[in-house]
């Protein structure tokens, strides 16, 4: 890139939190990586209002698009996925769609000003249709997959051809990856249900064969960490695949400084004798699991933290009901100084970064999944939806710092007390498993943090190895213009 050039990168993530995050961590990265570039994001007024509320990095700059719910019959407040209700969901993504000619005008807008189009886009998995925008205005496309390469490929294969519906048996072969078997209890249950001729097949095998357009993707993992994850993608993606993670974004809290009611309760206990336990901004399990958690959690011994929020089927708002848990539950817990009960939200990455913290009772959102594992904290999976059974299985199946406890709302999901006890006591109390858990998740930590070693780090390299991408297409395209011109 020529110097003193400042050209201009485009981010542009699916209005969900977690999706949101994971940009913004790319988003940081890539101005203090690239100071010669521009960094923008672009979003709605309301999530960017919710962003820099919290977030206001100095160094990127945001772009606003236009965006009314209720244009597509959708309530005024669903801005953003975790206010939807599950009736919203579908109908919210094909509404996303209508950002697309507003951000085609962004495109032009900055290519008018600046004299020339953006360096590069990129873009979530959720929104494919701006590869054909870049290509039209010419200018380099990436898609940012912000989850797992090992749960994308299966998502995407079981979308893509749907074999639990090909065949009756419970253990079911992937037709891309033949030696991935999947379980149809760890299937969601709008997937089970799905026919190839209804509205969310249709649309997801739609997003999903037009990833094969971009000119590269972008991966929010480690090489050395998902070799088979990465090795299924690059099966099935005739692209360029690079993996750049982990990325993470916290913004800053005062819900954990010293002194704080958190901090104060996890200071008091011994070393890695803790479980964290949350599903999720957008997640939760259902009343009766709940329960079967709690009285698993009680006999276990364990000390704990809970995120706590009402179950499956009630408004996140609402005010939480003692019902919902055994009879006096969150007073005795407190009382007896072995589990405190938070309600609503928590500084999750300052909590799994706590020393006292010993293991992450977790829905293995990818987010949650790659916070856990960076601060060599394991994982007890309880996958509820989309790729995180997905996750969940890679987890504890080879990469091995995992143990499953439960599956979530399918319709052949069980959770049992006894289990929740025998599986809390081996990962937190130190059984063998739970030891040698210990010992890889330790592993898998440094893993991490050498990805973004500068000059060796596999993660370094690949973001490094983005840019030459970038600019080696841009070289192209700018010698093709000039013989053009001279012609």
């Amino acid at each position: 890139m020529e110097e003193g050039r400042r050209e201009q990168v485009l981010l542009f993530p699916f209005l969900a939190e977690g999706h949101i995050n994971p940009f913004l961590a790319l988003a940081d990265v890539i101005a203090r990586r690239h100071p010669n570039l521009t960094v923008n994001v672009v979003s709605t007024d309301f999530n960017i209002r919710k962003i820099t509320s919290s977030f206001p990095p100095p160094s990127i700059r945001f772009r606003s698009l236009p965006f009314s719910p209720a244009a597509h019959g959708l309530p005024p407040d669903a801005q953003h996925y975790s206010s939807l209700l599950k009736q919203h969901i579908l109908q919210f993504l094909f509404a996303c769609d209508s950002l697309q000619p507003a951000f085609e005008q962004l495109i032009v807008d900055i290519t008018e000003e600046d004299g020339r189009p953006p360096l590069c886009i990129i873009a979530d998995f959720f929104f494919p249709w701006t590869v054909s925008v870049a290509h039209r205005l010419g200018v380099f496309h990436s898609i940012y997959l912000t989850g797992g390469a090992y749960g994308m490929a299966v998502y995407y294969s079981m979308w893509a051809h749907l074999p639990h519906r090909k065949t009756a048996n419970d253990e079911i072969p992937l037709p891309d990856f033949p030696d991935v078997i999947i379980h149809r209890s760890q299937i969601s249950a709008y997937q089970l249900d799905a026919d190839e001729s209804q509205p969310a097949p249709i649309y997801y095998k739609d997003i999903l064969s037009r990833w094969s357009d971009t000119d590269a993707m972008l991966v929010n993992t480690v090489e050395e960490m998902e070799t088979t994850g990465l090795r299924m993608l690059r099966k099935v993606f005739p692209i360029p695949i690079w993996p750049i993670g982990p990325l993470l974004n916290s913004s800053p809290s005062a819900a954990i400084v010293s002194g704080d009611g958190i901090s104060r309760w996890l200071d008091a206990k011994p070393p890695a004798s803790v479980l964290y336990i949350a599903f999720g901004s957008q997640n939760n399990i259902t009343a009766a699991q709940m329960m079967e958690l709690a009285m698993g959690l009680e006999a276990s011994g364990a000390r704990f933290v809970w995120v706590i929020r009402p179950p499956v089927g009630f408004d996140v708002k609402d005010e939480f009901k003692a019902e919902w848990l055994p009879e006096k539950f969150e007073e005795r817990m407190r009382e007896q100084g072995t589990g405190l009960m938070v309600h609503g939200w928590a500084p999750q990455l300052e909590i799994l970064s706590h020393a006292s913290t010993g293991a992450f009772l977790s829905h293995c959102g990818w987010n949650s999944a790659l916070e856990s594992l960076s601060r060599g904290v394991p994982i007890i999976a309880w996958p509820l939806s989309g790729d995180q059974p997905f996750n969940a299985k890679v987890m504890e199946e080879e990469i091995g710092v995992c143990l499953e406890v439960a599956r979530g709302n399918t319709e052949s999901s069980k959770v049992d007390r006894a289990v929740v006890e025998r599986v809390v006591r081996e990962v937190v109390c130190g059984g063998e498993r739970g030891k040698e858990i210990r010992r890889r998740v330790k592993e898998v930590g440094e893993l991490m943090k050498a990805a973004w070693r500068e000059g060796v780090g596999s993660s370094a390299r690949g973001l490094d190895e983005f840019f030459r991408a970038v600019a080696s297409v841009e070289q192209e395209a700018h010698c093709h213009k000039h013989l053009v011109d001279v012609a």
